[in-house]
């Protein structure tokens, strides 16, 4: 590894800019926080350092440099990262070699990206004019085709499957992907849109007819070994860098209404490809932003569907806003009669999840009966006990009892026995901690090499001092930060980390010590005094050492002489 040229092309690039492109990351003090995309994070236990070019979790303990981030997150090979950062800031990585990575896969997603090709040049060509015709009455001009690769089907039923088996793709295989049944194309005479995974590649199409012939509106792919439905959110690799600059991400039912959005600029979008989100989907959208705006179809069932994901998305800690369409509209139909600068109004003025909510409660009620009056301010109430900011509920309450003439302070009560139950109802975590405690030795030992990561002149201290780790790994840690600091002549963390690539026993232990607790500065008084701590530990250590050996001793004499080191090393006098 060319330590040099690593150093080189980490200098040139700012951690902060790198992660913040792939998570959302909020500034806060001098660092810059996020949700960790290493374990299964609600909330940003992820601080990002701009001064010191460095990630940690204070959750997980993932530290790092930007390369370790990329490698981890990117499932890149430092030589991958290198060059990739290299070409990014200009510069020359020509002399590094990166070999192509195979996997099983591979022949599946290039069937996958012929078949792409495939469809666009029939749309293009001479057998591709009805459809053309179909979709510019559907206002998706050729703008809009080429950003999102749509494509046609031809009305044969082995034109895909022919070109394919000619490629070498056999039967097996292509029936296995979906992309034909026996010799049959899957797809027949239908305008093909294709989806792509998380890293970009096309894993599957939506074919829906333009033409009425009796046949379902939409064939989509089958779950395959590269598509699964429940782990992919269409649209995301083009919104991930939009929803960054916009500091927001729309969630939508479907593809039509994502690039229906799209046309009037408007491209921090995703879309479920349904209404029901799993695990997998949440965190996506989480790592996109954590200002999440539901923006799904006016029907009932679309109503239905925006509090059921909005209840969801709150039980995992992600607050959300609503647009609210008129009954009957989705986002591409809205658009279409409304045009941009009233969907850019609706979005402006999202609901809180909490209000959309209270709102639909109220739709159902016949205020003409005291009945349901009560239940409905009952209803409300409670509602209100699961909105967290203080401010907002009493706005709420206050709102309630002007309209109902109802003294604040009885809804108030009856909020208060909500909440009540609420805490009562709420689960007793009991947390196992995850490291044994630490006595004052290995704090003192794991607080000098911190010290020697941050300090230049400690390192010499320290080499004076002789010290003796008690672990193999921290001597071997230490002799690294020593050897760093003479081949280099200072010591920065960030390129250290660069340093030790493949050292991998040294590389967790770093992030053990980086992840704790400790102090950056410190005095060279005060570093003695840790020092002095250390010698009372190997001074306890020869104790034990040699009481072991006094038990084996059958000399008297050589007893004695053990018993009089014993007492001086009791007494600090060795």
């Amino acid at each position: 590894m060319n330590q040099d040229l690593a150093n080189t092309i980490r200098s040139k690039v700012d951690i902060v800019d790198i992660i913040g492109e792939r998570i959302p990351l909020v500034a806060r003090g001098k660092n810059f926080f996020g949700v960790c995309p290493f374990h299964d994070d609600t909330n940003p236990s992820m601080s990002v350092s701009r001064e010191k070019q460095i990630y940690t979790c204070f959750s997980c303990h993932a530290t790092g440099n930007v390369y370790t981030f990329l490698m981890n997150y990117e499932h890149m090979e430092f030589k991958e990262v290198l060059k990739y950062l290299g070409d990014k800031v200009g510069v020359d990585t020509g002399k590094i070699s990166v070999s192509k990575k195979t996997s099983q896969l591979d022949p599946y997603y290039e069937a996958y990206q012929l078949s792409l090709k495939y469809f666009q040049n029939n749309l293009n060509s001479s057998v591709g004019k009805r459809a053309k015709k179909y979709l510019f009455e559907r206002k998706i001009e050729e703008s809009l085709i080429k950003e999102f690769e749509i494509g046609l089907s031809l009305e044969s039923h082995n034109d895909l499957t022919s070109y394919l088996t000619k490629k070498d793709y056999s039967l097996a295989d292509l029936n296995k992907i979906g992309l034909s049944s026996d010799d049959h194309d899957i797809y027949q005479n239908r305008i093909m849109f294709p989806l792509h995974d998380v890293n970009g590649k096309v894993v599957a199409f939506s074919g829906r007819i333009y033409e009425e012939n009796g046949q379902n509106k939409y064939v989509n792919t089958k779950e395959t070994p590269i598509f699964k439905k429940g782990e992919m959110l269409y649209h995301y690799t083009i919104a991930k860098e939009e929803c960054r600059l916009q500091k927001s991400v729309i969630v939508m039912e479907g593809f039509m209404d994502v690039i229906r959005a799209s046309s009037i600029g408007i491209r921090n979008t995703v879309a479920l490809m349904g209404t029901a989100c799993t695990k997998e989907q949440e965190n996506l959208i989480r790592r996109l932003s954590p200002n999440v705006i539901l923006c799904l179809d006016g029907d009932d069932a679309g109503v239905q569907a925006t509090l059921h994901l909005g209840e969801q998305f709150l039980k995992n800690g992600i607050e959300v806003k609503v647009v609210s369409l008129p009954d009957g509209d989705d986002p591409d139909t809205f658009i279409l009669k409304n045009g941009k600068e009233r969907f850019e109004g609706l979005v402006e003025s999202a609901l809180n999840f909490s209000d959309f909510k209270l709102q639909k409660l109220k739709e159902k009620v016949n205020f003409s009966s005291d009945e349901e009056t009560a239940n409905y301010i009952h209803a409300v109430i409670e509602e209100t006990s699961k909105i967290e900011d203080e401010i907002h509920r009493e706005v709420v309450l206050k709102s309630l009892a002007k309209e109902f003439d109802i003294s604040y302070n009885t809804l108030e009560m009856r909020l208060n026995h909500f909440l009540q139950e609420k805490k009562e109802k709420e689960p007793i975590v009991i947390t196992k901690k995850q490291e044994e405690k630490k006595d004052k030795y290995t704090k003192a030992f794991e607080q000098i090499l911190y010290f020697m990561l941050y300090n230049d002149w400690i390192i010499s201290q320290v080499e004076k001092e002789k010290l003796i780790f008690p672990l193999e790994v921290m001597r071997s840690t230490c002799s690294e930060i020593i050897y760093y600091y003479k081949k280099y002549g200072t010591i920065n963390v960030a390129d250290f980390y660069t340093y030790l690539q493949g050292k991998e026993n040294i590389l967790t232990f770093l992030n053990h010590v980086l992840g704790g607790n400790y102090l950056e500065k410190t005095t060279e008084e005060e570093l003695h005094l840790y020092f002095e701590v250390t010698r009372e530990y190997s001074r306890k250590q020869e104790i034990k050492r040699l009481t072991n050996l006094m038990k084996k001793e059958v000399d008297p004499i050589e007893q004695a002489k053990i018993v009089e080191k014993i007492r001086k090393l009791r007494l600090g006098e060795y």
